[in-house]
């Protein structure tokens, strides 16, 4: 797969990373040449800070068909509560209507990603089945499980989600122990 990588921090590193090993063509964009990644790109990675997003999407040229990974998570004033006000996943869908966006990645921080534990889950929102088939791979790529959470109208779970388990591993609580599995 092509896969474009708006963002050259930790996050794009770490997934960036994984998925050339795995045999994927990359094209990253840092601060500029955002219409030729996302012309080379099959899949965008958006790895970028939330805000930044909606500067870039028009700076990225025609994004129809295109399938936009938000691995993006919204800080709010205390850099754990999400702002009140419609979801980002959302509102990047509404800023690129003619592309696919899926809800993923946003639930670990980058170091996890650098090498993942083969029984982490990655849930994904997303309406379009070839949209979510690609983001399936591409989980499946870095080592981990892909699971359907639902359609983009529930990527607003996994922000607030996001926001709970960050505001746990800062406050220096153990985040993952919060989920168990029914076994033990």
């Amino acid at each position: 797969m092509r896969i474009g990588i708006f963002g050259t921090g930790a996050m794009a590193t770490a997934l960036g990373t994984r998925w050339a090993d795995a045999g994927h063509e990359l094209r990253v964009a840092g601060r500029g040449r955002w219409a030729e990644v996302a012309a080379f790109a099959d899949a965008l990675l958006l790895a970028i800070p939330a805000d930044a997003v909606f500067e870039v999407l028009p700076k990225a040229g025609p994004l129809g068909g295109k399938v936009l990974v938000d691995c993006t998570n919204q800080p709010g004033p205390t850099g754990t509560e999400p702002p009140p006000g419609t979801p980002v996943a959302t509102r990047i869908a509404a800023a690129a209507p003619d592309a696919h966006v899926v809800k993923a990645f946003n639930l670990a921080p980058a170091d996890v990603w650098r090498e993942p534990p083969a029984t982490l889950t990655v849930p994904l929102c997303g309406d379009d089945p070839a949209a979510l088939d690609a983001v399936r791979t591409l989980v499946r790529d870095v080592g981990c499980t892909p699971v359907l959470g639902g359609g983009l109208d529930r990527a607003h779970l996994l922000e607030a989600t996001a926001a709970f388990a960050i505001g746990l591993w800062f406050a220096g609580e153990d985040a993952q122990a919060i989920l168990v599995s029914a076994d033990g």
